[in-house]
């Protein structure tokens, strides 16, 4: 069954329809949730509020992305909501004390034989301040300007933020003894 016709029953209150879209879409949820949520019951918590959150408000699903694009970035809302409630707030800049070179992406490589797994433990070690930008933008594949809606902060906020991340990411991977270009 489409998911396009999955999410048509799940508008009319089918259960079968929701169970389904769950199964589909239940594991890669609990990734990226585990990602901001590294407690387990947490990540799963809000995973499954999420889902919740997705099912009462699926008549606002336009279809202009994809259904797993919508959940995700359901999910990713629902994660950092449960930060501000642990008290990991993030910090606000000021847009007028912001500069960036423009060449951050051009300028930052990492040592091939560096794996996932080390990365994300460097990701782990970044401060919150810089960690979800840092998140969404290199794990989930998001841009400047979907970062700062999910945030609610400006684009040039976002580049800053992952401008200063990749750098605490790079010195942490050093730190490990790996080899990072610059």
């Amino acid at each position: 069954m489409s998911n396009s016709l999955l999410v048509e029953q799940c508008r009319a209150q089918n259960p079968r329809a929701q169970t389904a879209l769950y199964t589909q879409y239940c594991d890669g949820m609990f990734v990226v949730a585990s990602r901001y949520l590294k407690d387990t019951a947490e990540a799963e918590d809000a995973m499954q509020v999420a889902f919740i959150k997705a099912f009462k408000k699926i008549d606002q699903f336009k279809g202009d992305v994809s259904f797993g694009a919508w959940l995700k970035r359901i999910v990713i809302n629902t994660c950092l909501d449960a930060l501000k409630k642990k008290k990991i707030y993030f910090e606000e800049i000021n847009e007028q004390t912001l500069s960036v070179e423009q060449q951050e992406d051009e300028s930052w490589s990492v040592d091939n034989h560096i794996t996932k797994q080390l990365i994300d433990q460097a990701i782990a070690k970044l401060s919150p301040n810089y960690k979800s930008v840092v998140q969404l933008f290199l794990l989930e594949g998001y841009d400047h300007q979907e970062i700062a809606e999910v945030l609610d902060i400006t684009q040039s906020a976002s580049r800053t933020k992952l401008h200063r991340g990749k750098i605490q990411l790079q010195q942490h991977l050093k730190q490990l003894h790996y080899g990072t270009g610059y």
